[in-house]
């Protein structure tokens, strides 16, 4: 058992890992002018493809069925293209560890949500989670001196859309389901339903990326984006169904630490202690919105 464990915390961390990086790829792949809706489209076009070859191993067919259809079509406009389009747009203005913090707000926003639909019970430890959370962010906003530009606190309520949008997407799933598909199917249909929406409005808006050479450091870093999104995303849900989800929303606090991490080893980032006393105050609203019921790991396998 204590190896099972062992192994679980590897591949929990390794998910943190590929989940955090994707921040500072999102501030490189913006850095030489390409913009949201081109770099959407080859990040829904590069997942479609890998999550068919691995649908295709696993002998699952494509949801095809118009309830199917529909459904993932919530979840790529939800899940990726609307949020995705303010990330990227955040990510020109501000530093990748902001977006990364920001980003921890996902649970805390959920819970008024599950609150307003009568999914979820009042909580007096998850309302100070989510106190905590936006006392975090009024110190990234209010101080003179929390960023390197005052203007880039105008960009702040662009950032919060990304985990408004996540926050709705997992209560919708919540409470209609995946409608009989697996998170891989609906990942998969998802990204292949988003490649459709994104074309046209990349060709319209003059976005489109071209996929020939040279390659430089943007159109890496929109494929390790989409490779580490991939590989996190179908990694969690693994991890979910063998050790729990209880155990597997720890994820939280890595996704946030790795995404400060990568952003001083990858850009250099640095940050004002008002910055740090935000990321503190939102690991503590983390500690205190995640679920605590006891989760029975099952063998690694």
């Amino acid at each position: 058992m204590r190896r099972d464990w062992a192994g679980y915390v590897a591949i929990l961390v390794f998910c943190g890992a590929c989940w955090g990086i994707t921040q500072p790829f999102a501030k490189i792949a913006v850095s030489e002018g390409y913009r949201h809706f081109g770099i959407i489209f080859w990040q829904f076009a590069l997942g479609a493809g890998v999550l068919a070859a691995l649908n295709a191993a696993r002998g699952r067919p494509l949801p095809r069925e118009a309830r199917h259809i529909a459904f993932c079509t919530i979840i790529a406009l939800i899940g990726t293209l609307l949020p995705n389009s303010a990330s990227y747009t955040a990510a020109i203005h501000l530093p990748s560890g902001i977006l990364s913090i920001v980003l921890s707000l996902i649970p805390m926003i959920a819970f008024p949500i599950a609150l307003a639909l009568g999914m979820d019970r009042f909580s007096i430890r998850r309302l100070a989670g989510l106190l905590l959370g936006l006392s975090a962010i009024l110190l990234i906003v209010l101080p003179q001196a929390s960023l390197p530009d005052r203007a880039m606190v105008w960009w702040i309520p662009m950032a919060l859309i990304a985990p408004t949008f996540y926050a709705v997407e997992g209560n919708f799933v919540a409470r209609y389901g995946t409608e009989g598909l697996d998170a891989v199917q609906v990942l998969l249909g998802a990204s292949v339903v988003g490649t459709i929406l994104a074309a046209p409005l990349t060709a319209m808006t003059g976005q489109f990326i071209s996929p020939l050479p040279p390659w430089g450091a943007p159109d890496l870093a929109i494929l390790g984006s989409s490779l580490a999104h991939v590989m996190a995303y179908t990694l969690y849900v693994w991890l979910v169904t063998r050790a729990g989800s209880v155990f597997a929303a720890q994820v939280s606090y890595l996704v946030t630490g790795f995404g400060i991490l990568w952003a001083r080893l990858i850009l250099g980032e640095t940050y004002s202690p008002w910055v740090w006393a935000a990321l503190v105050l939102m690991l503590a609203g983390l500690a205190l919105v995640q679920p605590r019921e006891p989760a029975e790991p099952q063998p690694l396998r």
